[in-house]
């Protein structure tokens, strides 16, 4: 940092980066994380500067549109003085962050007339007593795709959903959750608590009574039922949250994903907790069992659009483009995964997306190329209260659970081979 450099400047120049890898190069914002934050030696100021990019990309269609409403040119989408200007009005206007510190950490990332562009059109919206909606728009792109697949109702409350980050929900090793804990139980074996509650200092972490998913998440292993010593197949296992389901539902588990580097958390999660499971790093598109197992789950590699509350730089990184493709290869895995499966077994599908292309589609392709399958139609007894199948597939979408907090959005849909 340069001695004129205001303090706070490198997070600011850190979320930048974050903003240009995401919207410019496509990346994940998790993934661009580390390079992103090299100049940061805290993780306090690491962890702000993913939040600044994290609720610019929010609220980045509202960003913008006063940035518009303040120059005379529109400017490029990835000019430098608007990735500044988005990064010092959400501070000002989302993050109770001082005006002058949002302005005066962000001037010394451009250089020249930028510069004083950017510090004109930060101080003209500021005078002209500018907000943010309550309610974020979405990218229009997204609006128009989301209310074609699923009305604009369940648009609207996508839009409602973004506003804040979602809360922490808890799924237990037993049905007797630990004392001291205190939520809102959707279900058995689950507890939601309030958002911004510090994991690790909650009861019963240290002796691994819990983990930490989303309620939409759960369901795909639940879906399942009771193991009884029977063998499962935990595909695309990584970070292991499905995998201690099943394991403490009494499945004998192999877990089974391409990154060892993910497959370490669910080592780690799995001697937090006790649960065994049996963990292989190999390609599902290469590896096979060396005998037919008892029940698959496929939570397969998707465009993660369900999960946006958590992951909003998916509103701006996924095109249709991205989803066909993801689509195809989840044809071709869960084709190949079918083979694994005993008769009478039962395979779980599940993806964290609300494209019906990578989700209602697939199946009905499946079903259309494997007679010897069939659906195996969830029930709403089945489900929470708040959860409904829909002709015997569970699609969870925006306005699930919103008065308790909301949902991630996903597909399940459970099969039997014939």
């Amino acid at each position: 940092m340069s001695e004129r450099e205001p303090p706070g400047t490198a997070s600011r120049r850190a979320a930048l980066r974050l903003l240009d890898a995401v919207l410019r190069k496509g990346l994940p914002l998790e993934a661009a994380l580390d390079v992103a934050a090299r100049d940061l030696d805290r993780s306090d100021d690491r962890a702000f500067a993913h939040a600044i990019a994290s609720e610019a990309l929010r609220r980045l269609t509202d960003l913008d549109a006063l940035i518009d409403g303040a120059t005379r040119k529109p400017l490029p989408d990835d000019a430098k003085a608007r990735f500044a200007l988005r990064i010092a009005l959400v501070q000002a206007l989302a993050m109770n962050t001082p005006h002058h510190a949002a302005i005066s950490t962000v001037l010394p990332l451009v250089d020249g007339g930028p510069r004083k562009l950017v510090h004109g059109v930060f101080s003209a919206v500021m005078r002209g007593g500018a907000s943010l909606p309550d309610i974020p728009t979405l990218p229009a792109a997204v609006e128009h795709r989301w209310e074609q697949a699923w009305g604009s109702a369940v648009a609207r409350a996508a839009a409602r959903a973004i506003a804040v980050p979602p809360p922490l929900d808890l799924v237990f090793a037993s049905d007797a959750p630990p004392e001291g804990l205190e939520g809102v139980s959707l279900m058995p074996r689950h507890l939601r608590l309030e958002r911004g509650v510090a994991v690790a200092g909650l009861t019963g972490y240290g002796k691994g009574e819990w983990w930490v998913q989303d309620v939409s998440a759960s369901m795909p292993a639940r879906l399942l039922g009771a193991g009884e010593g029977r063998a499962v197949l935990d595909l695309c296992a990584a970070p292991g949250g499905k995998t201690m389901q099943l394991a403490s539902a009494g499945f004998a588990v192999t877990a089974i994903d391409a990154s060892e580097s993910r497959l370490a958390r669910l080592r780690e999660n799995l001697a937090r907790t006790g649960l065994e499971a049996r963990i292989l790093t190999a390609d599902v598109m290469k590896w096979q069992p060396a005998e037919p197992a008892d029940a698959i789950l496929l939570d397969a590699p998707c465009s993660a659009t369900g999960i946006f509350r958590r992951h909003p730089d998916v509103l701006h990184r996924v095109r249709p483009r991205v989803v066909a493709e993801l689509a195809e290869g989840q044809k071709a895995m869960l084709a190949r995964a079918a083979d694994w499966l005993k008769p009478g077994g039962t395979l779980v599908y599940s993806v964290c997306s609300l494209e019906p292309e990578e989700g209602e589609k697939v199946i009905e392709a499946f079903l259309a190329a494997r007679p010897d399958y069939r659906l195996d139609p969830v029930s709403p007894e089945e489900l929470p209260s708040g959860m409904r199948p829909n002709d015997g597939i569970l699609r969870i979408l925006p306005g699930t659970f919103e008065a308790q907090g909301g949902a991630d959005g996903f597909f399940i849909a459970r099969l039997r081979r014939k």
